[in-house]
C-alpha cells in the first residue's frame, strides 16, 4: 500500500481528541478540499508491505491507531487485512474518511469518523453513507462559515445520525461565530478546535 507517513502524536480531533495515537497516513485522495491541511498526502507516498506497517506500529508502542489520509479507503483492498490484523492484536482503531467510499467492510474492526464535506470545502460527500454509521462512529463537520453551519444543521435534521456529531472550525476562521451558532440552534454536536493545529504538531 502507498503510505505517506507513520508517526506517533496526540489525536487532534474526533472522539479520541487528546489521546496519544499512532497515525498511519495513506497517500492518495479523490477530493481536493480548499482547506486541506495534508496536501502532501494527496499523491506520492512509499510502497509498504503489511508486515512493514505492522512492525512500525508495534515499535511505536501505542494501543490506539488512526488510519487517515488522503483518503485511506481508496486502498481498501490492501487496507482491510491490515485493519483486521491490528484489531485481532488488540489495537483500538479509528478510520478517518471523507464520506465518498463504502466503509462498511471495516466496521467490524474499527470505528469510522466520516468527515461530511461542507460548501466551503468545494467538495461533497455521499450522504447516503450516513445511514450505515453506528453508535460507535462519528460524523465530523469541518465548518468555515455560517453557510457551512446551516448546511450541517440541515443534514442533522434530515438524517437520523448515530454516533457523535462534531463541529470543527476550519483553522483560522471565526471560531466564536461557529460556537455562537451551535448555542443559538441548540445543536446536538460537540464543538471542537483542531488541537494539532493549535499545538503545531502533525
Amino acid at each position: 500500500m502507498r503510505v505517506a507517513e507513520i508517526f506517533r502524536s496526540l489525536q487532534g480531533e474526533g472522539r479520541n481528541q487528546g489521546h496519544i495515537t499512532t497515525f498511519i497516513r495513506l497517500a492518495g485522495c479523490n477530493l481536493d478540499c480548499r482547506w486541506c491541511d495534508t496536501r502532501y498526502a494527496r499523491s506520492g507516498g512509499e510502497e509498504r508491505t503489511r508486515g512493514d506497517v505492522l512492525a512500525e506500529v508495534h515499535a511505536l508502542g501505542c494501543p490506539r491507531v488512526c488510519i487517515t489520509g488522503g483518503e485511506p479507503l481508496l486502498q481498501a483492498g490492501e487496507l482491510l487485512p491490515l485493519v483486521s490484523a491490528l484489531h485481532h492484536e488488540g489495537y483500538g482503531i479509528e478510520i478517518e474518511t471523507n464520506g465518498t467510499l463504502d466503509f462498511r467492510p471495516f466496521q467490524p474492526f474499527a470505528t469510522i469518523c466520516m468527515d461530511v464535506k461542507c460548501p466551503s470545502s468545494g467538495e461533497r460527500s455521499d450522504l447516503s453513507l450516513l445511514a450505515h454509521l453506528n453508535g460507535e462512529d462519528s460524523v465530523k463537520f469541518v465548518v468555515g462559515s455560517v453557510e457551512d453551519c446551516e448546511y450541517a444543521r440541515r443534514i442533522i435534521e434530515e438524517h437520523p445520525l448515530r454516533g457523535e456529531i462534531l463541529f470543527s472550525p476550519v483553522f483560522g476562521t471565526d471560531c466564536r461565530a461557529i460556537a455562537d451558532y451551535l448555542l443559538a440552534h441548540d445543536l446536538p454536536a460537540r464543538f471542537q478546535l483542531q488541537l494539532h493545529r493549535i499545538l503545531g504538531v502533525r
